[in-house]
């Protein structure tokens, strides 16, 4: 393919080229998302996601994918992301001799999409694959009648979140709130999983587990069927008294109960002055047997799985469809042939021999044994669950507009968690009756904070139905209910989780009107409609119950949105939108925050939100990490092996109690490294005496701090002193924390100061911090910071900071840093390109 001519975008290119022995595949479409305006700027953006992609077939002679660098087709290496969720991508398989071709996928509407088009005396394979609101691996398949000739595997990348950062993070979230709740069953898409050892698998689960395992599971059991465990059993016979040997406790008492079987011979057994012999008894014979505990115990695992199986299978060809996919027939046969497989095990004649497990049964044959320890194993995981960090199962998760409205409620729970006392919730309910968990849309989740000071209530309502309406029902996605005394009704605010955004590109009347990115305008007048709608009436007309309804849509650029006038129109009129991301939920938490702690004159007088400007808010919701010293190598190591760290409670400040972690900074000559070197969560406080937690200080009765750790986990890279250190501890957030690359960057405590440093390390990775004391914990301000020359020095106390360069400085003030921080960037950059 030759390169494009410079400045070129196209609409659609070739991404995909593979020639084979049987045929040529070919798969078209864009190589960008519209998001990125073309491709152009695709190409230039500093990108960082690989894309997974894999051929694998017979007799190939040919395999390429599209290279966004050269703009051309090239071997697969490491490309940057081609295909995206809501892309649209055509496929085109043209035979090279009479086999009758197939394409397979998983999902039937896929399967269907690609079909066969007949020209003349040949045909092609065509179609299109279109993946909505789904991300992840997908695969399909040519086929050759059973024959499988190719198969390729390629990954579709969100456009709206970042796939690493963001994507995968809020999977973790939502399916740490309810297990398995992101599952679904078969979708287009799916990723890499592994066994869970906690939790309760849905059927998703099962049969993804089932699907890979069944094969091995069937020829575990043939074994056993071949090479089967037995034992040996004693029995006794009827038998003639010349056939009789010796006799056993139960032969002997046999004879004494019958003496009339005895008769008098003239060798034999002397006995009461005759001597006699039995002329019948029982005589012992010894068996094999393979009832045993061990082959019952197998028997009762084959009927468990045949009743699992049988119970998928009735699901999945029900036709009670209103929260599943619909019946698949590839689907249903393949379930059917894997039931129909046990089935004809159970019912071989081998395992009608075997009895009824009575008991519990933990044998060695059953640990150890080839067959038996397979069974046993394949049947463990069999019943355990999966969790989306592994390679080896292929797990679909519910679409991302799905997974998207589930997070948001999750997450605002978690921000009111950080600064609010839960006091009651309604857990929201889910339903496990069918493929996969789903929420329960008819019922209402609740949950009640109380605020720690005033004690006023804020409730967080999931699907709260409003139905005695004078119009329509409404159902918003989340409503916030704030209590303030003095008040006889609550502050209700309507969060409302919309996966869609609008990209503002260039010539759009979107980028005309709004510049940026934002919500659609639709979901706007939705927001109107909430807040229009929901109403009460108390002895007298109708008044408004919602003093705002706000869309939480992705996107995560929070600073340059700040501007954007679906946020503006937040302080005037109480409707817009938040961007709210795993990790973009700053403007959100600062607006609950400010909602919750405002009295209700305040709200009233500033209209929610003072307009023109923005408040300053300092948000206390980043989790605080408390950073100790270590001074000893035998200090270090009983920290890391036995999982706490201490220091005297009289060297505590006031906030120490803040701390959700704990850090450790090592001195110079602990370890190859000195530093901050790793953090862990903080799951216990204790003030214990001295001789309390280390034995050589037998006489020390003073008090300490004891921190017990859940993990101790490593920094990517330590923090370096750089001239710096802490004398007992230090505090900072955990973001920064893991920001940080030298140790005067984690003493910021201000906005302002993240702020300048977060902005200046865009510019430059070698950026110094200047502060007022050698170690951090006697430090109290920053005075400067430095790079490339350029002084950057802090006044507190007037709020403003002075940019020196050699043509001279240039004063920036906090307000216009905090209102304004893309238009100081430019400045900044400004300077920098004078130079």
């Amino acid at each position: 393919m030759a390169l494009l001519p410079s400045g070129s975008a196209p609409n659609e290119v070739e991404l995909v080229y593979v020639d084979t022995a049987d045929f040529t595949l070919v798969i078209k479409g864009k190589p960008y998302h519209e998001k990125y305006h073309g491709l152009l700027q695709y190409k230039q953006l500093d990108f960082h996601d690989v894309m997974n992609f894999d051929v694998r077939g017979k007799h190939i002679n040919v395999k390429k994918v599209y290279d966004l660098e050269t703009q051309a087709l090239v071997e697969p290496t490491n490309q940057r992301p081609i295909f995206f969720e809501n892309g649209s991508y055509q496929i085109v398989v043209s035979p090279k001799d009479k086999n009758d071709l197939s394409f397979y996928h998983e999902h039937p509407i896929l399967r269907k999409a690609v079909g066969r088009v007949d020209i003349g005396d040949s045909y092609f394979l065509m179609g299109s694959l279109q993946f909505q609101n789904e991300v992840g691996l997908s695969t399909f398949e040519i086929r050759s009648g059973e024959e499988v000739l190719l198969e390729v595997t390629m990954e579709i990348f969100p456009t709206k979140l970042d796939y690493k950062a963001d994507y995968k993070k809020l999977l973790d979230e939502v399916n740490d709130e309810i297990y398995n709740l992101a599952f679904h069953f078969i979708k287009k898409t799916y990723l890499g999983a592994k066994v869970n050892v906690e939790g309760k698998p849905s059927r998703s689960e099962f049969y993804r587990l089932l699907d890979f395992h069944f094969e091995g599971l069937i020829k575990a059991i043939q074994h056993i069927e071949s090479q089967p465990n037995r034992k040996l059993i004693t029995t006794h016979i009827h038998a003639r008294g010349d056939q009789l040997g010796k006799l056993d406790q139960k032969g002997r008492q046999y004879i004494r109960k019958r003496p009339h079987l005895l008769i008098d011979v003239k060798s034999g057994i002397e006995m009461e002055n005759r001597v006699v012999l039995p002329k019948s008894g029982l005589k012992i014979k010894k068996d094999h047997t393979i009832d045993t505990l061990e082959n019952q115990f197998i028997k009762w695992i084959m009927i468990r799985l045949q009743n699992k199986i049988s119970n998928l299978l009735m699901k999945v060809a029900s036709k009670n469809k209103r929260y599943e996919v619909e019946p698949d027939p590839d689907l249903v046969k393949k379930i059917e042939t894997k039931l129909s497989s046990l089935d004809k095990r159970v019912k071989n004649s081998f395992w009608n021999k075997i009895g009824k497990l009575d008991r519990s049964v933990m044998s060695l044959v059953i640990q150890m044994a080839p067959g038996y320890r397979n069974v046993f194993q394949t049947y463990l995981i069999l019943s355990k669950g999966l969790t989306l960090q592994g390679t080896l199962y292929q797990m679909s998760v519910k679409d991302v507009a799905t997974m998207y409205e589930y997070w948001t409620f999750i997450k605002l729970g978690q921000i009111l968690n950080k600064n609010y006392e839960q006091i009651d919730q309604d857990i929201i309910k889910v339903n496990r009756e069918g493929l996969f968990v789903n929420l329960d849309t008819k019922s209402t989740a609740k949950r009640v904070y109380q605020h720690p000071v005033t004690k006023e209530q804020i409730i967080l309502t999931y699907q709260k139905a409003e139905r005695n309406l004078p119009t329509l029902s409404q159902k918003p996605d989340t409503t916030l209910s704030i209590e303030k005394k003095g008040k006889n009704f609550k502050y209700n605010y309507i969060f409302d989780a919309k996966y869609r955004i609008d990209f503002a590109v260039e010539g759009s009347y979107y980028k005309r009107y709004y510049q940026e990115p934002g919500p659609m305008e639709e979901d706007i007048n939705t927001m109107h409609r909430y807040r229009d709608s929901l109403v009460d009436q108390q002895n007298g007309p109708f008044e408004r119950t919602a003093f705002g309804a706000y869309v939480l849509f992705p996107w995560k650029d929070e600073d340059l949105y700040e501007n954007h006038h679906f946020y503006q129109s937040i302080g005037k009129v109480n409707i817009g939108g938040f961007p709210f991301l795993p990790n973009a939920t700053r403007l959100v938490e600062q607006f609950i925050e400010h909602l919750i702690e405002k009295s209700p004159e305040e709200i009233q007088k500033e209209g929610i939100l003072p307009r023109g400007s923005k408040e300053e808010w300092i948000s206390a919701l980043d989790e605080r990490v408390l950073v100790g010293t270590v001074t000893s190598k035998e200090y270090y190591e009983r920290f890391i092996n036995n999982l706490f760290y201490y220091i005297p409670s009289n060297s505590l400040k006031r906030g120490w109690q803040e701390a959700k972690y704990v850090a450790l900074y090592l001195v110079n000559g602990i370890a190859s490294k000195n530093g901050i070197v790793c953090y862990g969560k903080i799951t216990d406080v204790k003030f214990v005496k001295g001789f309390e937690i280390n034995e050589r200080l037998i006489n020390d009765s003073a008090e300490y701090l004891k921190f017990e750790i859940e993990v101790w986990n490593s920094l990517s890279q330590p923090i370096n002193p750089v001239g710096y250190g802490i004398s007992i501890y230090s505090m900072t957030t955990l973001s920064t924390l893991k920001d940080a690359k030298e140790l005067p960057e984690i003493f910021m405590k201000s906005k302002e100061e993240r702020t300048i440093w977060r902005m200046l390390r865009r510019i430059s990775d070698q950026v110094s911090i200047d502060l007022d004391a050698k170690n951090l914990d006697k430090a109290s301000k920053i005075n400067r910071f430095q790079f490339k020359n350029v002084v950057v020095n802090l006044d507190n106390e007037i709020r403003h900071m002075n940019i020196i360069h050699e043509h001279g400085n240039k004063l920036i003030g906090y307000e216009e840093l905090i209102k304004k921080p893309s238009s100081v960037f430019k400045q900044i950059i400004e300077i920098i390109e004078a130079r």
